[in-house]
C-alpha cells in the first residue's frame, strides 16, 4: 500500500539524514517522533499535518536555481507539494512534483535527503495545518526549457546569486550553499 511505503520511505530518508546542525537534529527527532504517531502523515488528509516533498532545482553548473512564483505564498521558492496515492517514496514524490512543475522530465533527483523545514499553511485542506517538508536536490540539464504548471503564478531560473527581491532569500541560499557543499564533497 502507498500509505504505507510513502511512510517508510520518509522515515528512512529522516533516519538517514546527517544534519550539519543541533537544530537540524532536533527537527530530524521531532519530524520521526511525528511519523510514529501518524500512520497517513504523508498524506494530506492528514489534516494536523502531513509530509511534503519539495525540490531544488539547479542546474548542472549549478549556477542557476529554478524557482516558482507560489500564489498561495506570494513568494518565490522551490518546486515541491504533497505526496499523492501513487507515490511509493517521498523521494518519488519531489521527483513527480519537480517534474509536473517544471516541465522538465531529463533531471536527477539524490535520494539522500538535503534538508527539512515546518511551517504552519492553509494547503488544499482549506483548513490550517502544517507542512513538514523533505528537501532534495534535483539538478537538470543546463538551459533546460522550462513549462510553467497551472500551479505556479510564474516560474523562472534565477542565477543562485541574484535571486528576485521576493524570494525565501534565506531559505534558498541555505539550500543552494548545502547543495555545493554535497556537489563538491562527490
Amino acid at each position: 500500500m502507498s500509505a504505507e511505503s510513502l511512510h517508510a520511505s520518509a522515515k528512512g530518508v529522516l533516519e538517514g539524514w546527517s544534519t550539519s546542525s543541533e537544530a537540524d537534529e532536533s527537527l530530524r527527532h521531532t519530524m520521526l517522533a511525528f511519523l510514529d504517531s501518524a500512520p497517513d502523515g504523508c498524506l494530506r488528509r492528514h489534516a494536523p499535518g502531513h509530509i511534503t516533498a519539495s525540490s531544488l532545482v539547479l542546474d548542472e553548473s549549478g549556477c542557476h536555481v529554478l524557482l516558482t512564483l507560489h500564489p498561495k505564498v506570494g513568494r518565490w521558492i522551490q518546486l515541491g507539494g504533497h505526496c499523492e496515492p501513487d507515490d511509493e517514496t517521498v523521494v518519488d514524490a519531489a521527483l513527480r512534483e519537480a517534474r509536473e512543475e517544471s516541465g522538465i522530465h531529463d533531471v536527477r533527483i539524490d535520494a539522500d535527503l538535503l534538508s527539512a523545514h515546518t511551517h504552519p499553511i492553509t494547503c488544499s485542506l482549506g483548513v490550517p495545518t502544517r507542512h513538514i517538508d523533505l528537501r532534495f536536490l534535483v539538478v537538470a540539464p543546463d538551459n533546460s526549457h522550462i513549462v510553467r504548471s497551472a500551479e505556479s503564478t510564474d516560474l523562472r531560473w534565477w542565477p543562485v546569486d541574484a535571486l528576485p527581491p521576493t524570494a525565501e532569500r534565506e531559505t534558498i541560499d541555505h539550500l543552494v550553499a548545502l547543495a555545493h557543499q554535497r556537489k563538491n564533497q562527490d
